[in-house]
């Protein structure tokens, strides 16, 4: 039996990235009520805004919204498996967030980014810094939120031969079996001071 062609999903590395390419996304995420409930919670962001249905009703938009910070998290997670899974150093940072349009329970959020700007970094071989802007619209193609960040980036070196990233199945139960302990796993570490 000859040996079969593995494919791993990844992101784009730097050198793959063309500036001015646009993204789409997919699929879109449809928020619900208990999504926005549990991580206004889990945030500890008491704004009766996204947690009282009856205090909403009474202000703008006469609903509760879908907490900010919550469009902000799921716009940058729904372009990740398509341009930075396994590709990625960091985020360095936001230059720019804006919130358009609210969102509401049942709303879906569509997600496209545009690649504005790369370069290879100055003080880390392999890597550079990319500039990306989010664009999230709902299900009627308004502009719900817009983000433009900088990543740091690896660029194709960094690519693992085929076949060397993740054991086989039958090397991990042999792991997991022995007595040695397991290899400690080392972070990346970014430096904004490009």
């Amino acid at each position: 039996m000859s040996e079969s062609k593995v494919v791993e999903q990844r992101g784009l590395w730097l050198d793959e990235m063309e500036v001015g390419t646009v993204y789409r996304h997919a699929p879109g995420r449809t928020i619900t009520e208990a999504d926005n409930t549990w991580f206004t919670a889990v945030t500890m962001n008491t704004q009766a805004l996204h947690l009282d249905a009856a205090f909403a009703e009474t202000e703008p938009f006469g609903q509760r919204l879908v907490n900010s910070m919550f469009t902000l998290a799921t716009l940058i997670g729904l372009s990740v498996s398509q341009l930075t899974q396994g590709t990625i150093v960091g985020n360095l940072g936001f230059s720019e967030v804006s919130f358009p349009a609210p969102l509401f329970h049942g709303d879906t959020l569509y997600a496209e980014t545009t690649i504005l700007d790369k370069r290879a970094s100055k003080s880390r071989p392999g890597q550079g810094i990319v500039t990306l802007e989010h664009r999230g619209y709902n299900q009627n193609g308004q502009l719900v939120a817009k983000a433009v960040r900088q990543t740091m980036m690896f660029d194709s070196s960094h690519a693992k031969p085929a076949g060397s990233a993740a054991p086989s199945a039958d090397a991990a139960a042999q792991s997991q079996n022995s007595d040695s302990p397991a290899p400690s796993a080392q972070s990346p570490q970014t430096s904004t001071g490009e």
